[in-house]
């Protein structure tokens, strides 16, 4: 799945960018090529590690990043950022509740 995204400024935050950025399209995509390489470091580091730490994990850890994120994210226990938070979320409205 590839996905495109648009962003809309308007002609007032365009002048405001434009006073500091000289190419405002280039600078959205460099800003987000260097989130993709952040999150490829964090995710690579932590999943190699639990992958090492796995103990029915049996196969090889793959040395490029599709295949990498390919094996992560079909595992059961991997969970993105929107059902981490989702789990947070239910986590923090049990706490206040008491058993019947």
């Amino acid at each position: 799945m590839a996905i495109n995204i648009t962003i809309n400024i308007n002609d007032t935050d365009e002048k405001v960018l434009l006073t500091d950025i000289k190419n405002i399209d280039e600078w959205v995509q460099k800003a987000v090529s260097g989130k993709i390489s952040n999150c490829w470091k964090r995710m690579q580091k932590n999943w190699t590690q639990q992958l090492m730490d796995d103990d029915s994990f049996t196969g090889g850890i793959p040395s490029n990043k599709s295949d990498f994120v390919a094996l992560v994210t079909t595992r059961s226990d991997y969970k993105n950022r929107a059902q981490l938070d989702a789990l947070s979320n239910e986590a923090d409205r049990s706490v206040g509740e008491t058993p019947s």
